[in-house]
């Protein structure tokens, strides 16, 4: 995805040589922008500006097969493809559900799936407009030459499934690589984190797909939450030296952020307030007000917590589109209202709506955590936890 060469003259309009028009500074960013991003500019930034849309966020449902698995096995189901249908089809068909979420990360299983109906779970977004997006990393592997770190493996063959991706109507795409503060980090994680998020963005973009940009820094440690502040502003700064770097068009990409919290273990926990607080100052610092959104993870906080967190950032105006990308924290209510039954899905719907219109709220910075139950408030932080 090669950069084309602008030559830049003064900002002023006049004539040049030959009796040629200068253009004007405006004009000639828009062929830079052009340039960057290849024939998909227009598209990438339409599909970005529509995912970060006011009150909305995007529902994560990417997790493999493994750990779906895991989720069916907590309410007794067999980890088969007619289960793992059955319960993407719950989500994916609710009614109303577009209001408040405007973007879905699915597997890729998932992507080609359709309905028992024979609906395909594509078009089920779409008829909400909802963009569906997929997840195209190959995992974590352990990194040699580290602190017992990983790298996130999957470039080879990358530019040919997201072409793939594509035809099947998928419009974003997700790439999550991991930090880990216990281990260090080691500036050799740091660096393969930043060039492998920042190669995959380049090739996302160049076959048409928005890059979801996710360096998870784990909750996991007992360190307080200026060393989380102190991290992930060293990676942040990596990350976007590395996708200037590569060409990475910013106004085509979204984030998918931890937000600076203590480590799990630490000894006090910290408020919504010194939350929203911390991650907006390591936001402020490290990312371009021209990335359209911030979608952040909820890495194994509560359902309660993840929105409190959310609300907080959202009391004053950010340059961008501060909102939510949640897997566990739309699911858990979800999953154990449903328990497989059919009978059940209606109101497994129902707490799914409850979910994302709490943190629609929280985007707007409207939530008040009123009437939330005590199963919301449960933490959901595991330890080492792999996906």
């Amino acid at each position: 995805m090669a950069m084309a060469t602008v030559k830049l003259s003064s900002p002023a309009t006049g004539l040049l040589a030959g009796g040629r028009t200068r253009r004007s500074a405006p004009a000639r960013r828009a062929t830079v922008i052009r340039a960057a991003a290849g024939s998909y500019s227009d598209e990438l930034v339409s599909t970005a500006k529509s995912v970060a849309s006011p009150g909305r966020g995007i529902l994560a449902i990417d997790e493999s097969n493994a750990t779906c698995g895991k989720r069916l096995s907590s309410i007794g189901l067999d980890n088969t493809e007619t289960n793992r249908q059955a319960y993407r089809q719950l989500l994916l068909t609710t009614a109303g559900l577009g209001e408040y979420i405007s973007g879905a990360i699915l597997f890729e299983e998932t992507l080609y799936q359709s309905t028992t109906d024979g609906k395909k779970f594509v078009d089920c977004l779409k008829d909400q407009n909802i963009m569906p997006g997929i997840k195209v990393d190959k995992g974590l592997v352990p990194l040699p030459g580290s602190n017992n770190e990983s790298w996130c493996q999957g470039l080879d063959g990358l530019a040919s499934r997201c072409a793939e991706y594509y035809k099947q109507g998928a419009r974003f795409a997700k790439w999550r690589t991991v930090v880990s503060i216990p281990c260090g980090p080691s500036a050799l994680a740091v660096k393969e984190a930043a060039w492998g998020l920042a190669r995959y963005a380049a090739i996302a973009q160049d076959n048409g797909l928005v890059p979801i940009v996710e360096p998870e820094i784990l909750l996991d440690g007992d360190h307080g939450i200026e060393r989380t502040l102190e991290v992930a502003e060293k990676v942040w700064s990596e990350v976007f030296f590395y996708l200037a770097q590569n060409n990475v068009l910013f106004e085509g990409i979204l984030l998918k952020p931890s937000m600076v919290t203590p480590g799990a273990e630490h000894k006090e926990k910290a408020s919504p307030e010194a939350i929203a607080e911390h991650t907006l100052t390591m936001l402020r610092r490290r990312v371009p007000p021209a990335v359209p959104g911030i979608m952040f993870l909820s890495g194994g906080q509560s359902e309660v917590e993840a929105t409190l967190n959310l609300n907080a950032m959202n009391q004053s105006p950010n340059p961008w589109h501060v909102s939510f990308s949640y897997a566990r924290a739309l699911q858990n209510s979800v999953l154990k209202t449903w328990q497989g039954r059919p009978e059940n899905v209606e109101a497994a719907q129902k707490a799914l709506l409850s979910r994302a219109k709490a943190n629609s709220l929280a985007q707007l910075g409207r939530y008040t955590g009123e009437g939330e139950s005590d199963e919301a408030k449960k933490g959901m932080f595991q330890k080492g936890y792999t996906y």
